[in-house]
């Protein structure tokens, strides 16, 4: 299960130092919380598709995507795994019909919907946007929900309301994929934790949780690991 989720932050301004909203887009694998990918920008359509597009480098078969009601994600997952179908010539006057982009069958995404008036939340509404057969259980964005709160939480590039936000999207990028990767990496999750035979359950790191290492990284380790590339496929 995949799921994606957007982070606000309001502080930031960029370019011509004019006041605008910055947007986080991030892909999450429930299961191990392994934060998969993020793409940092403005609210559009692009960054959208950039961060579906490296989702699907990242994965052999198409992933279940849940997300809130953000419009953006809909076309983006069409983009990428979309067909487009010409529709037959008719012989009837006047234009021809436009191609038509259809999801691929295998293509499942869910919506998590909520209806507030004010500041009260009314109704959460589940909705299947693309697929067949998707259980209403599995359509959640708990999960997701609070790594936002943990991103704001330990990271002060972008909490609520603080001096310390980045002024560049290129800088406020790096750093995001800095924390990321140390999150994947090095931090000790509560909500990952395995049986050591002695009555004592040891926490794990995400990437160890997904068997990606085979140990927790040290912040050490994490900047002098020699990288290099591997497929997921």
């Amino acid at each position: 299960m995949n799921s994606g989720r957007s982070f606000k932050n309001n502080n930031s301004t960029y370019g011509d130092r004019e006041r605008q909203e910055h947007l986080g887009l991030s892909k999450f694998y429930p299961k191990y919380r392994l934060i998969l990918d993020i793409s940092v920008g403005l609210r559009t359509r692009q960054e959208a598709d950039t961060l579906i597009a490296k989702t699907a480098s990242h994965s052999s078969n198409i992933p279940f995507f849940v997300s809130d009601r953000l419009s953006l994600y809909t076309g983006a997952l069409l983009e990428t795994f979309g067909h487009k179908i010409t529709c037959p010539w008719s012989e009837e006057r006047g234009r021809p019909k436009n191609p038509v982009v259809i999801p691929d069958e295998n293509l499942k995404y869910a919506q998590v919907v909520k209806v507030r008036e004010g500041n009260h939340l009314m109704q959460v509404i589940h909705r299947a946007v693309f697929g067949q057969n998707i259980d209403p259980h599995t359509i959640s964005t708990s999960l997701i929900e609070r790594q936002n709160l943990t991103y704001r939480q330990e990271n002060n590039r972008v909490s609520r309301k603080t001096i310390g936000f980045s002024k560049k999207i290129e800088w406020l990028s790096h750093q995001m994929t800095l924390y990321c990767t140390y999150f994947n990496f090095c931090r000790l999750h509560r909500g990952l934790t395995i049986d050591n035979g002695c009555d004592v359950r040891d926490k794990q790191s995400p990437a160890l949780a997904a068997g990606i290492i085979d140990h927790v990284w040290s912040v050490h380790e994490l900047f002098s690991k020699k990288i290099f590339k591997t497929s997921t496929n």
